[in-house]
């Protein structure tokens, strides 16, 4: 009876493996799935930089990525508040996530997609992996608020390093009681470029290496 369980139970297992859309797949592959996030998101998030479209795992350059992109589209309810989430789990480097996570971009009550008419908790700064850490991860997720409401964190402007580090994607969705499947996600890798000692000199970063 317990082997007949077991093998059901592993089945079972195996049909929701099956079940998961594509990024979710790809998230669980490359331990963004459950570095950051538990759950898979809904559908996979639609991201611009210029004319480079965000498709994970893809690899974007720190000087593609270094401004705000052009777009950040999902499948939104026109009443309904969102918030968005861009964070970096490997800092500084994969191997040792000591700053896990670190937050890139915070924006929150967004009346369906109209980032620019949401609250701007934490400013955009880009991928800014170091020199030796080879590809590291940077991760977009939206959640869906149970509507409009208050945010007691503190904002961060982009000239500053410290107070990103140690973010939690979970612990922010937890506190803030917003739904716990993200409506959209992506993500795309990123490695060393001449554009990261311009951003270090910006927000007051020493690499490690």
């Amino acid at each position: 009876m317990k082997a007949i369980v077991f093998v059901g139970l592993v089945a079972t297992a195996l049909v929701g493996v099956q079940c998961e859309n594509q990024i979710t797949r790809t998230m669980r592959k490359y331990q963004v799935i459950p570095d950051v996030i538990f759950e898979g998101p809904e559908n996979e998030l639609d991201v611009g930089y210029g004319d480079v479209d965000v498709v994970a795992p893809h690899t974007l350059t720190p000087t593609e990525t270094k401004d705000k992109p052009d777009y950040v589209n999902w499948d939104a309810d026109d009443d309904a508040y969102y918030t968005l989430i861009f964070t970096a789990p490997d800092g500084p480097t994969r191997a040792n996530p000591k700053f896990r996570e670190v937050i890139k971009w915070l924006v929150v009550n967004i009346p369906g997609t109209q980032i620019d008419k949401g609250h701007e908790i934490v400013q955009y700064i880009g991928a800014a992996p170091e020199k030796k850490a080879g590809l590291s991860r940077y991760v977009y997720l939206v959640y869906k608020q149970k509507g409009k409401q208050e945010f007691d964190e503190k904002k961060i402007d982009n000239k500053s390093f410290e107070p990103r580090k140690h973010f939690s994607t979970r612990g922010f969705v937890k506190k803030h009681k917003l739904e716990e499947k993200p409506v959209a996600g992506t993500f795309f890798q990123s490695r060393w470029d001449d554009y990261v000692p311009v951003l270090y000199k910006q927000i007051g970063y020493k690499p490690s290496s």
